[in-house]
């Protein structure tokens, strides 16, 4: 058990433990300058890594999401998008991680998003080819220098194209990081001799595969492994069976570290495709291992045969063909490694949401990893909203003491409430909508929409979704206050009034599913909306009948207070209702483009304006 001192100060040694290895590092730069120059070149990789993903994610807007949509009908055309998207950004990372953000949100399903993922292990090998051919005897730092200057005034004079500026500057601070990488591991010399390493050839090989998934989970990019390993087999620090080994590493650690966060992620489908992505890999690089030898005669075969002498070729070689094995080896069983998967994590039973739970409810479709993406993040969001909105309406029903079950299978004639009434809607609002609410208001509130008119639009029609929602359940609170005590009583005058009230306020619920269940780009739920609202405009509170009852003397002046303020709640329920099935079919429909007006010709102008003059004189 951890000590209470220690949980109460682990943000204090949190930062004590950075401060320690902040200065251990700017240590080791005094005393080891080559040392300093080699983490210089890392830094200005990963940044210049960075830089490239932003810009090229900024650029493709919700372009990646829609060709991602399209491209994952069949297996083949999920595979060729995995390939091209992983060559275009040069980042397994992302994509898996956009992969599963877009299963998550249902835009893609299981089996497409498999196919994206073995295309995206073999994208990645076009990374490893650019990095060997830049990485021989030529200096980038030429090239880099007029880049850099370009991109960063591309990004002052025309904020447009800014996008454009921060990959022309990524792509140079990767050519001057792989210079200074190159030239740190010259500078060491004979300081590191891995090749030196006495064991036998099988050990040799399993202790630099280490080394290589240590070092991607430390760098959390297989790019970064991969240069070092480049710059160290050009200086000779180490062999090119190490190489080889370290590639291998590099490999898994690439899918440990999407795994961990696709794994993490609420939704089961994107933890199964996470788990896809990891078995993936391992098995893959278990095969390689497995088949070492073999594999290893290819590469030098291949590589004799077309010219490849230099070791840098050679082992972007091996990193294309132990993940060509992989495909090769997945790609026959994908259905039934499908069904696996759904076995091995079946889907989660649903929760009951009661307020004895003790439990809040929390999002299902928002996760962190979706932020990536503004359109996928407005998708997640808009999910999230339906499944707020189904909330609102079971709370409405525990507050005219409906069974949750009679709003999806409704019956011709509502039964009685049955005792005991309880007064829930207060709990369920603490437990179900408030923190369901605050977490969409804390996740939207992270979306980056980079002043996108329509992106804010609909960003802004969810906002009002879930402030009726939640208003809708305020008034809900007050119904059920006099709901409890009006129909604990069958006897009484006033329990036939409110047994009406409950029975319209079920209806109007009903009648509100019927709309939100029709697609949201058809002529047919406009029209139903329409009528809708029209509806719930013409049913206005009949406080003429509460008058007339209280003159009859059949309720009293309080009983009569009651139900017109009950009215009241019910009708403002409804038009929130109404403002509810507005906003979501704004947010499912695109906006539609105005037609241009056809400008006239002079000639046409003076022949109008003369017939205008005309017909005035004639009135």
């Amino acid at each position: 058990m951890v000590p209470t001192f220690i949980i109460r100060h682990i943000h204090k040694i949190k930062y004590l433990g950075l401060a320690v290895l902040l200065i251990a590092l700017v240590y080791s730069f005094v005393m080891h300058a080559a040392w300093l120059v080699l983490c210089y070149g890392l830094a200005l990789f990963l940044f210049g890594m960075q830089c490239i993903e932003e810009g090229l994610n900024n650029a493709a807007g919700g372009t990646l999401e829609q060709l991602l949509t399209k491209s994952t009908e069949t297996p083949t055309k999920g595979f060729l998008f995995g390939i091209g998207s992983t060559f275009i950004l040069q980042s397994t990372t992302l994509v898996s991680l956009l992969t599963i953000a877009f299963l998550s949100t249902g835009m893609i399903t299981l089996a497409g998003g498999l196919s994206v993922i073995l295309g995206t292990n073999l994208g990645a090998t076009s990374g490893a080819w650019l990095l060997a051919l830049a990485g021989q005897s030529i200096s980038l730092s030429p090239a880099a220098i007029p880049m850099l200057v370009v991109g960063v005034l591309i990004g002052f004079l025309d904020k447009r194209l800014k996008f454009f500026g921060q990959v022309l500057i990524g792509i140079s601070l990767i050519f001057l990081g792989i210079d200074a990488i190159k030239e740190g591991f010259d500078a060491f010399g004979n300081n590191i001799e891995l090749q030196s390493i006495d064991a036998s050839s099988m050990t040799q090989v399993l202790l630099f595969t280490l080394l290589g998934f240590l070092l991607t989970c430390v760098l959390q990019s297989s790019h970064a492994t991969l240069i070092l390993i480049l710059a160290a087999l050009s200086s000779g620090q180490v062999t090119l069976i190490q190489g080889f080994a370290i590639a291998l590493g590099s490999n898994l650690g690439s899918s440990f570290t999407t795994a961990l966060v696709g794994m993490l992620s609420g939704d089961r489908n994107g933890q199964r495709l996470a788990l896809a992505h990891l078995i993936y890999n391992w098995v893959t690089a278990l095969l390689a291992l497995i088949l070492w030898v073999p594999l290893t005669f290819a590469v030098h075969w291949i590589a004799k045969i077309a010219g490849m002498s230099s070791p840098l070729l050679q082992l972007a070689l091996f990193h294309t063909l132990f993940n060509v094995l992989g495909v090769s080896v997945f790609w026959g069983i994908q259905d039934k490694f499908v069904q696996k998967l759904k076995l091995f994590l079946p889907d989660r039973k649903p929760s009951k949401r009661l307020p004895d739970d003790s439990e809040a409810v929390l999002p299902i479709y928002l996760h962190g990893n979706m932020l990536k993406a503004s359109d996928t993040a407005i998708e997640a969001v808009n999910q999230e909203m339906e499944h707020l909105t189904t909330l609102g309406l079971e709370v409405i029903c525990h507050a005219i003491y409906v069974p949750n079950d009679a709003l999806y299978y409704p019956s011709e004639n509502l039964p009685p409430p049955k005792p005991p009434l309880n007064l829930n809607v207060r709990s369920l609002y603490e437990w179900q909508i408030k923190p369901l609410y605050s977490e969409i208001l804390s996740f939207t509130s992270n979306i980056d929409i980079h002043n996108d008119r329509k992106l804010q639009k609909r960003l802004t029609e969810a906002h009002m979704v879930a402030f009726q929602v939640v208003e809708m359940v305020k008034q809900s609170k007050q119904l059920q206050n006099n709901m409890q005590h009006f129909l604990s009583d069958s006897s009484t005058e006033i329990y036939q009034e409110y047994m009406a009230l409950r029975n319209n306020v079920y209806e109007m619920l009903l009648y509100f599913n019927r709309v939100r269940q029709l697609p949201a780009d058809s002529l047919e739920s406009e029209q139903a909306i329409k009528n809708f609202t029209h509806y719930i405009e013409t049913s206005a509170p009949p406080h003429l009948n509460v008058i007339d009852r209280l003159r009859e003397h059949t309720i009293d002046k309080m009983q009569a207070s009651s139900l017109m303020n009950d009215l009241n709640y019910a009708h403002r329920i409804g038009t929130a209702l109404s403002e509810i099935l507005i906003s979501l079919y704004n947010i499912s429909t695109k906006p539609k483009k105005k037609k241009k007006k056809k400008r006239k010709s002079k000639k046409e102008a003076r022949t109008t304006a003369d017939a205008h003059i005309i017909t005035t004189k004639e009135v």
